[in-house]
């Protein structure tokens, strides 16, 4: 009787540092498993965010292109209804954002809110006045009245009296005022710049415009007179370097620092032979 093959010898197990490189390697594998797939969820998700982030700025600018469309397109009918002319409503709109962006530029370096209030309360009320006189002729009757008080006097044709009344006035107020002004300043350049611009003025004055087109003129000069104000109010006022320099300097903190440094330097022991 044939004797049984031997049994084959039994595995030899894995040493103590073969199982903790097995199960490194493993946990660095399923490591990267989980770094993978956060990536490609992350980016996914990005993915996400973006679209998100566009859907809502082109919703923003369609909005902000709705409201501009609705200012522009608001003040081009009503100068168009009210004034007879949608030049008119660009003029004013240009006028208008022009003082708004003064008004900002000058509050951020400092002018009082209350100079700007003034302002525009100076340049509503010429706006008015203006409006009133040019769209009700009230100039051009003054004027006609003037001239045929004096008919007898100067031989003046009626159709041209406003119109020189005016322009004689005009240069006369300004000459008074140039003297007055040149008196206080010094010099002769007010009174040689403020008669023609006074006679100007006055010959303006004399047409007929009619209630629209007066109107719109004194909104005009209303916006001009506003930016005027404004900005002999920013030059009386003036830039006070100091206390701008003040709103953008953070003097409170570094003085607390310098304090504390100070205390720290008593509390702190100094080196022998210090």
């Amino acid at each position: 009787m044939s004797s049984l093959p031997p049994p084959p010898p039994p595995d030899t197990p894995p040493g103590v540092f073969a199982q903790f490189g097995a199960t490194r390697d493993a946990a660095w594998r399923l490591a990267m498993a989980h770094v993978e797939l956060a990536k490609a969820e992350g980016a996914a998700i990005g993915g996400q965010i973006a679209r998100l982030v566009g859907l809502i700025v082109a919703a923003l600018a369609l909005v902000f292109m709705a409201v501009i469309l609705v200012v522009v397109g608001m003040s081009l009918f009503l100068a168009a209804w009210l004034l007879g002319s949608m030049g008119w409503g660009v003029l004013h709109g240009m006028l208008l954002f022009i003082g708004l962006a003064v008004v900002c530029v000058f509050a951020a370096v400092g002018l009082p809110g209350r100079a700007i209030g003034l302002a525009t309360l100076g340049g509503l009320a010429i706006g008015i006045v203006i409006a009133l006189i040019l769209g009700f002729e009230l100039s051009n009757r003054a004027y006609a009245a003037i001239g045929d008080a004096l008919a007898s006097t100067f031989a003046i044709e009626a159709g041209v009296r406003p119109l020189v009344v005016g322009v004689a006035l005009g240069a006369l107020i300004g000459l008074v005022l140039g003297i007055a002004l040149g008196l206080r300043i010094g010099g002769w350049v007010m009174p040689v710049a403020l008669v023609p611009l006074g006679a100007t003025l006055g010959a303006l004055s004399a047409v007929t415009y009619g209630l629209q087109v007066g109107i719109a003129l004194g909104i005009t000069v209303g916006y001009i007179s506003w930016i005027a104000f404004l900005a002999a109010a920013m030059a009386a006022a003036g830039i006070d370097a100091e206390a701008l320099k003040q709103r953008f300097y953070p003097s409170q903190t570094i003085d607390t620092g310098k304090e504390t440094l100070e205390w720290l330097k008593t509390r702190l022991p100094r080196a022998t032979g210090s």
